[in-house]
């Protein structure tokens, strides 16, 4: 299925992308799409159920309607850094020998087409096409990969922004470069995971002012999805509705030579996964 929350910021309601691409109100059946949807089994089963008998689940006009974030309600949202072989080459890092953590929070989020902003005082805004993983059971010291993919629920485009200057140049942790407002759009559908048979064979694309940038697949990440569930269940507890954010492959604006062409206000940024959908900002300043 793809799941997705449609209207104003803060008062998105819940629908669905039907096989035949019209949108479907899902308001009657749920509240909302989040993890506590995400971990009842029945409640989905009733929600497929509807999605495939014709006249069960009004048609939604799409025309106007904005597109918010799919998931509601975010736990806590867990980036995985340097995790394609091109992208740590092109930095010049080397192959990292466990993941790399840090964590954005979740009103970091907004919805795929909405604006993202140029924080105040910076000079090396970047771009980062990843795949987000969502979280549907809790996960605890997983013993497999295989056990890490069961507990996915779903997938989606995300947008990792980045401050290069406050990430690197500044101190401290990555975080105070990964969690300026609106840095992680997201979305535009959670796509259910018995619908993505493969997350390691998933090209991601990015473009520039419609300049193709990066152009890779997740058969580079160096650590595959299930494995970064696995491992993370051995730090800390994955509930439903939490995220993951894969890694981003080469191309960023930080891996070219200079001048860098970091993003600047009125720049527009596109960007999908194959089969999650398309993503497309414009950037204003802060």
């Amino acid at each position: 299925m793809k799941l997705l929350r449609v209207g104003t910021a803060g008062a998105e309601r819940p629908a669905l992308l039907d096989r035949d691409g019209t949108l479907r109100d899902l308001s009657g059946i749920v509240p909302d799409i989040d993890g506590e949807l995400l971990a009842d089994a029945s409640t989905l089963a009733r929600v497929r159920a509807a999605a495939e008998t014709p006249g069960v689940l009004p048609a939604l006009d799409a025309t106007g309607l904005r597109i918010g974030p799919p998931l509601g309600r975010i736990g806590k949202i867990v980036c995985i850094g340097l995790n394609y072989h091109d992208h740590a080459a092109e930095t010049g890092a080397a192959i990292p020998d466990e993941p790399i953590l840090f964590f954005k929070a979740p009103d970091t989020v907004v919805g795929p087409d909405d604006t993202v902003l140029v924080p105040r005082g910076s000079r090396k805004t970047d771009w980062e096409v990843e795949l987000a993983v969502v979280i549907g059971r809790t996960a605890r010291y997983l013993s497999s990969a295989e056990e890490g993919l069961a507990h996915v629920a779903g997938y989606a485009t995300a947008h990792d922004v980045s401050e290069r200057e406050f990430q690197i140049e500044r101190g401290g942790t990555w975080d105070k470069g990964k969690n300026c407002e609106t840095f992680n759009p997201l979305g535009p559908w959670l796509v259910t995971a018995d619908e993505v048979p493969d997350p390691q064979a998933l090209p991601l694309r990015l473009w520039v002012n419609g300049e193709l940038k990066q152009n890779g697949t997740t058969a580079e990440q160096i650590f595959p999805v299930g494995e970064v569930v696995r491992y993370l269940s051995h730090f800390m507890t994955l509930y439903p509705g939490d995220i993951i954010n894969t890694g981003t492959p080469a191309g960023v604006a930080m891996g070219q030579p200079e001048p860098k062409p970091y993003l600047k206000a009125g720049d527009v940024v596109e960007l999908e996964v194959e089969g999650l959908g398309r993503q497309r900002q414009e950037l204003k300043d802060a």
